[in-house]
Formats: C-alpha cells, structure tokens, sequence
C-alpha cells in the first residue's frame, strides 16, 4: 500500500515522530511517501515562490498517488501545511489515518474528517491497513 505520510516537522520530536511512523509503515510492508525527503532540485536557483510552487507539486501528486494519508496529529497545534494535506486528501476521497499524540483536546474537524483516529504514533503497529477499521475515538471501532 502507498501511504503518504502528513505531518510537520519543525523541531526533533516532530522528527522523531516521523522516523518512527516509517520504521513502523516499512516493517508492515507499505510504501512511504515522506515529505521531508523531497526537495527541489536547483533550489538555490529559484525564488522563493517559484520553489514553493515546486514542493507543492511535488506534495500534491505525492497525495494524488497514495492509498491512504497517514497524518501525524499534534492536537490543538496550528501547522497549516499539515490541515491542507488532511483537508486535501478527505476532499480527493482518500482515507486519513490519524495517530494523535499529545491532545487532550483534538480538533473535531481533524476528528470527524478521519477514517480512523489512533491514540499514538505506536498504535500504527497494530492498525490493520488491509481491513481499514473505522475508528473515531482512540480505542472504538466501528
């Protein structure tokens, strides 16, 4: 399966998050889209609209070519990039795959635009990605 992987990556534990969701995405056979690996080539060549621009393609058709977005979901923390994949993705019609960490108090349009809302980045170990359980609070399947 392809999964493109939504989340910011603005400080280490965003990071951490990141390379621990892939190890994990890998070990169940999937085939990861990472944001933060891809960049313009010649980017020291363009301006700075014309290389958003580019990373904007290059993030788009890493969405239009996925099976299932899995977004990395910090709670109430604004990252607009972030809402855009998600928001993106539920409106292109694919399945987004929540792991919330630290939230006491998510977002009810993130909550309610998921196909399945974990409780962690480590609950991707046992989400059955074949099977798609809808799951709207951490813990309660549908």
């Amino acid at each position: 399966m392809k999964i493109y992987l939504a989340s910011p990556f603005f400080n280490d534990n965003e990071i951490a998050n990141i390379r621990q969701a892939v190890e994990i995405l890998n070990a169940k056979g999937h085939e990861v889209f990472v944001p933060m690996e891809h960049d313009v080539e010649n980017r020291e060549s363009l301006t700075n609209a014309e290389w958003a621009e580019e990373i904007f393609k290059i993030d788009k058709s890493g969405i239009d070519s996925c099976d299932v977005v899995v977004l990395l979901y910090g709670g109430m923390y604004s990252d607009s990039g972030t809402a855009w994949e998600c928001g993106y993705a539920y409106a292109t019609g694919k399945k987004v795959v929540v792991c919330c960490y630290n939230a006491e108090q998510p977002n009810l349009m993130i909550v309610n635009g998921s196909h399945a809302f974990l409780n962690s980045v480590n609950a991707l170990k046992d989400y059955d990605f074949s099977k798609m359980p809808i799951i709207r609070t951490a813990g309660e399947q549908k």
